[in-house]
C-alpha cells in the first residue's frame, strides 16, 4: 500500500495551564480556614547582606545616592583640615634617586614657579604659602640615604621622586624605592631634573619614555614624568599638590600623628636628674591626639604626655578662643588635654606575681630517673608497664586456627618445614638472596656477605647469635658510612634536619628535651613538658584570648575624644633623656606617632617574611635583623617556621630561610594592632663576603625582605625537628637489623616507642635491642633495600627571643 501524503503528528509537549482562581474576594474566615493555622515565615526570605537582597529600582537609586553622599562627606572631611589660611600644611617629601639629583634645588625651583620667594625653614623643612590655591605646603628635602628617606615618606602626603636623564638610580636608588614602597606610600609624583642637558634635544622624548618605563615597574599608576626645567610642568605639579586629596596610608591613618616642627629643650639642666620635660610642636593629623596614650618620637623611644597646649598662630588663636572653652594654666597657655588616672604606663611586661610561677619543679634529671621511655604525643610509654602493648605473636604450625592456638602455651620452635611466621606471611628478600629489579642495581650489602666456607644464617632470626664487633672495626665502619652519607647530602639535600651522635654520648641525655609525634600537624602537643624551659618572663607577656575583639576595641577607642586633627599644639613630654639633645639633628625629619591602647606591651608577635630572590645568601634563624613596622624599629633575632594553619597549632622550625622563600618570623616585641607592612634589613658587614652587593659603600643597611604583621599567638608552638638515621645492617623479609642510629642498648629501649621511617616511604617500629652497641631489630610494613636509610624524627619546642628597640645610637652611622 502506497504511503499517504499526510505526515505523522506528535502530541504537543507543552500543556495548557488555565488561569488560577482569584480569591481576593474571599472572606477572612475562608482564608483563615484555608491556611489552617500556618504562619508565613518572612525571615527565611530576607537576606542579611545588602548585596544579597533583591532591591527594586527606586531602592537601588536611593542606595547609590547614599553612597555618593557618604563618599562626598569623607572627601570633605579629609580635605577640611587643609582649608583656610591657617589650615594644616600638605607635607611633600622630595627624594633624590640619583647621585646628581639635588632635592634642595628642586624645592627652590617649585617655590619660584608660584611667585613666592619667601621660604620659612624649620627643622630641615621648608614651609611655603600658595596664595593662588589658599594652601600651605611643607617640603621635606632629604638626602640620598635610606633611613631619612623612610622617615620623610611615612609622614608625607605626597612623595616627589627625582630622576636624572644621564644617570641610573643604581642599587642605592632601587633600595630606597623598594623600601618606601614596602612601608606604604601615599600619592607619588615623578620629576626629572636637568632634562635640558640632553643632546640632541630630540632625544628628550626618548629619555622621558625610558624613565617612565623604569618608574612604572615600581609604581604602575604613574602616567607622566614631569620636568623641573619647564615652568608649565612645575605649575601642573603645584596644582596637583594643592588640589588632590591624599589617599594616605592605612596603618598611619588608624593612629594620631604629626610632623614635629619644633623642639624646645629645658633651659635649666639638673645634673642630678638626667631627664626633663621636652616640648614638641606640630599639627595633629588623622585621629584625635589623647594625653592618656603613649607617643613614639622617631627613634627616641616611647614617652608619656604631661599635657597638650594650644600652639595656634596669633590670628587663629583669637578666633579659637571665642569658639572653644578650654582651661588655661598659670603661664596663660590654653590646655587642650591632660592625662587622668587611666593614662598608659611605660611598662612592657605584666607585674611580677608569685602566682604566675605555675611551673613543674621536676628537673630534667629527675624526670629521666622516673621515666623509662621518650614522650610520644602526650604519653611516656614503657614508664608504667607493658600492658598497653599487643601480645607477641606465637609461632604456630601451618593451618592452626585461632581456637587451636589457645591450646599452645608457647612457641612451636621445632625446625620442621611446617612452621611459619604469623607476622610476616609474605615472601620478602633476605640479605643473601639475589637482588630483584625493583630493589635497585645494588641489592646486596657486600659488607655482610659471607664466604662459602662459613656457615649460612639460620632460617629463623631468633635462633641466630649476635656478636658485637670490636671497637676498632666499628669505628672504622662508622667513619666510612658517615663519610658516604655526607657526600650524598651534598648532592641531594633530602635530610636537612639530620644530626650525628658521637658513640660516647648517650642519646637519652643529649636529647632529653625531644619528643616523638605521630603526626606533626594533628598530634597533640603536651605543653606541660616545656614549662621548665620557658623564658624567665614568659608568664608576664601580654595574653590576648580574642584578638579580633581586642583589636576592634583599640581602634574604635582612638576614634573618640582627644585634640581633633588640624589643631597646632604643643605636646609636653615627660621624662625625656637630656642626652638626646646632643644627638638631635634638626636637618632630619622627626615625627610623633600616638600608640594605640596596649601597643607598648610585649607579646609573641608573628610576621610573614618573604626573602628577596636576589639576596646574596640565605638567612639563618636567630641571626640579627633590623625590623621596621609602622612607626617603630627593632633589632630582632627571629625564629623562622612554616606558615599556614594546623589543627594542633604546631609548626616546624626552619634553620635557614632561602632566597625567594616565605616563612613566619616569630619573636617577642610590643604588639601592633592590625595589619602593618614590615621591612627587614641586615647590616652590610654581616652579608656574605664576596657577594655582588655594592650597597655597603653608601649605606650600612641592606634590605633582605618584606613582610606583614600577623595575629600574635602565644600558644603557637615552634617545633624544632632532628632526624637520627641508621643503616640497615641485615635484612630478613620485613625484619631488619639497624645500626649507627644508637650506640648503647639503653638508648634503644628509651626511644623504642617511636615510629621508624625510611627514605622511600616505609614505616616500622623497634622490636628489640641486640647486644650493647646500639644495634636493634625493627619490623617494617614492607620490603626495604640496603640502599635505603632508616630514620626517626624527634621534636622539641623552641622559644622566641626578645627584641630591643632601635635607638639613635644605631642611626648615627647611617645618617
Amino acid at each position: 500500500m502506497a504511503p499517504t501524503g499526510e505526515s505523522h503528528h506528535h502530541r504537543s509537549t507543552t500543556k495548557t495551564s488555565h488561569k488560577a482562581f482569584k480569591s481576593r474576594h474571599a472572606t477572612k474566615s475562608f482564608i483563615k480556614d484555608l491556611s489552617k493555622g500556618k504562619v508565613e515565615n518572612h525571615e527565611k526570605r530576607n537576606r542579611k547582606a545588602l548585596h544579597q537582597q533583591i532591591m527594586s529600582k527606586i531602592d537601588r537609586r536611593h542606595h547609590a545616592r547614599q553612597l555618593k553622599q557618604l563618599k562626598h562627606q569623607e572627601n570633605v572631611k579629609s580635605t577640611s583640615i587643609f582649608s583656610g589660611q591657617n589650615g594644616a600644611p600638605r607635607i611633600v617629601a622630595v627624594v633624590p634617586l640619583c647621585e646628581e639629583n639635588d632635592s634642595g634645588l628642586a624645592v627652590q625651583k617649585l617655590s619660584e614657579d608660584i611667585g613666592n620667594d619667601v621660604l620659612t625653614p624649620f627643622s630641615g623643612a621648608l614651609k611655603v604659602r600658595v596664595d593662588r590655591f589658599k594652601q600651605n605646603i611643607i617640603y621635606l628635602p632629604v638626602s640620598r640615604d635610606l633611613l631619612p628617606a623612610l622617615d620623610a615618606c611615612r609622614v608625607a602626603d605626597f612623595v616627589v621622586l627625582l630622576l636624572s636623564p644621564s644617570q641610573e638610580a643604581g642599587e642605592q636608588g632601587e633600595l630606597i624605592l623598594r623600601a618606601i614602597e614596602g612601608q606604604g606610600i601615599s600619592n607619588v609624583l615623578t620629576m626629572v631634573q636637568n632634562l635640558d642637558s640632553v643632546e640632541p634635544p630630540k632625544r628628550k622624548l626618548q629619555v622621558v619614555a625610558q624613565l617612565k618605563s623604569y618608574i612604572s615597574h615600581f609604581f604602575p599608576d604613574q602616567e607622566k614624568i614631569h620636568s623641573l626645567d619647564l615652568d608649565r610642568e612645575c605649575a601642573n605639579v603645584i596644582r596637583t599638590l594643592c588640589t588632590t586629596t591624599p589617599k594616605g596610608i592605612k596603618w598611619r591613618e588608624d593612629r594620631s600623628w604629626m610632623l614635629v616642627e619644633g623642639v624646645e629643650w629645658p633651659s635649666k639642666k639638673d645634673s642630678s636628674n638626667p631627664c626633663g620635660e621636652v616640648v614638641i610642636t606640630g599639627v595633629v593629623r588623622s585621629k584625635g591626639l589623647k594625653a592618656n596614650r603613649l607617643v613614639q618620637i622617631g627613634d627616641w623611644g616611647q614617652f608619656q604626655i604631661e599635657k597638650i597646649t594650644d600652639a595656634s598662630l596669633p590670628m587663629a588663636r583669637k578666633r579659637k578662643a571665642e569658639e572653644m572653652t578650654v582651661d588655661s594654666n598659670e603661664s596663660g597657655q590654653l590646655v587642650l588635654d591632660e592625662p587622668d588616672q587611666e593614662q598608659e604606663g611605660l611598662g612592657s611586661l605584666a607585674p611580677y606575681d608569685d602566682a604566675m610561677e605555675d611551673v613543674d619543679e621536676i628537673s630534667a634529671t629527675e624526670a629521666l630517673t622516673e621515666r623509662r621511655g621518650v614522650l610520644l604525643d602526650d604519653h611516656h610509654y614503657f614508664s608504667d608497664d607493658d600492658s598497653h602493648l599487643p601480645k607477641a605473636p606465637k609461632r604456630l604450625p601451618e593451618g592452626t586456627s585461632s581456637y587451636q592456638a589457645a591450646w599452645f602455651l608457647g612457641d612451636m620452635s621445632d625446625s620442621g618445614s611446617d612452621a611459619e611466621d604469623t607476622v610476616d606471611n609474605e615472601g620478602d628478600i633476605a640479605i643473601d638472596a639475589p637482588a630483584l629489579p625493583q630493589d635497585g642495581l645494588e641489592g646486596l650489602d657486600h659488607a655482610t656477605q659471607r664466604d662459602t666456607t662459613e656457615a649460612a644464617p639460620s632460617e629463623y632470626t631468633h635462633s641466630e647469635m649476635f656478636l658485637d664487633p670490636s671497637p676498632e672495626d666499628e669505628a672504622t665502619q662508622l667513619e666510612a658510612y658517615r663519610s658516604q652519607r655526607r657526600n650524598e647530602a651534598e648532592d641531594d639535600l633530602e635530610f636537612p634536619d639530620e644530626i650525628e651522635l658521637l658513640p660516647n654520648v648517650q642519646a637519652r641525655e643529649r636529647l632529653a628535651r625531644y619528643r616523638g609525634l605521630r603526626s606533626l600537624k594533628t598530634s597533640r602537643w603536651e605543653v606541660g613538658e616545656d614549662k621548665a624551659y620557658e623564658p624567665e618572663d614568659w608568664n608576664r607577656l601580654l595574653q590576648i584570648p580574642d584578638y579580633r575583639k581586642a583589636k576592634k576595641y583599640a581602634t574604635r577607642e582612638a576614634l573618640v575624644g582627644g585634640v581633633q586633627p588640624g589643631n597646632r599644639v604643643n605636646v609636653h613630654l615627660r621624662n625625656v633623656p637630656i642626652t638626646l639633645q646632643t644627638s638631635y639633628d634638626s636637618r632630619q625629619p622627626l615625627a610623633m606617632f600616638s600608640l594605640l591602647c596596649h601597643e607598648q606591651k610585649k607579646t609573641i608577635v608573628n610576621f610573614a617574611i618573604t626573602l628577596r630572590s636576589d639576596c646574596p645568601a640565605p638567612i639563618r634563624s636567630k641571626d640579627e635583623l633590623i625590623l621596621q613596622c609602622g612607626s617603630r624599629r627593632f633589632i630582632i633575632n627571629p625564629l623562622f617556621s612554616q606558615t599556614g594553619n594546623t589543627p594542633n597549632n604546631v609548626h616546624k622550625f626552619q634553620r635557614y630561610l632561602h632566597p625567594g622563600q616565605t616563612a613566619m618570623a616569630t619573636f617577642i616585641a610590643p604588639v601592633t594592632w592590625g595589619t602593618a607592612p614590615a621591612l627587614f634589613f641586615k647590616k652590610s658587614e654581616d652579608l656574605e663576603p664576596g657577594s655582588s652587593d655594592q650597597t655597603a659603600s653608601t649605606s650600612s643597611l641592606y634590605q633582605v625582605g618584606t613582610g606583614t604583621s600577623q595575629v600574635p599567638d602565644r600558644a603557637r608552638v615552634i617545633a624544632k625537628r632532628i632526624i637520627l638515621t641508621g643503616h640497615p645492617y641485615k635484612i630478613h623479609k620485613k625484619l631488619v637489623t639497624v645500626r649507627y642510629m644508637f650506640f648503647n642498648k639503653y638508648d634503644v629501649n628509651w626511644f623504642k616507642a617511636l615510629q621508624l621511617w625510611t627514605k622511600r616511604g616505609r614505616s616500622g617500629f623497634i622490636k628489640e635491642s641486640l647486644g650493647t652497641h646500639g644495634y636493634f631489630k625493627a619490623t617494617f610494613d614492607g620490603r626495604i633495600t640496603p640502599q635505603d636509610a632508616i630514620g626517626v624524627s624527634l621534636y622539641k619546642r623552641v622559644f622566641p627571643r626578645t627584641a630591643r628597640a632601635w635607638t639613635v645610637a644605631e642611626t648615627e652611622p647611617v645618617s
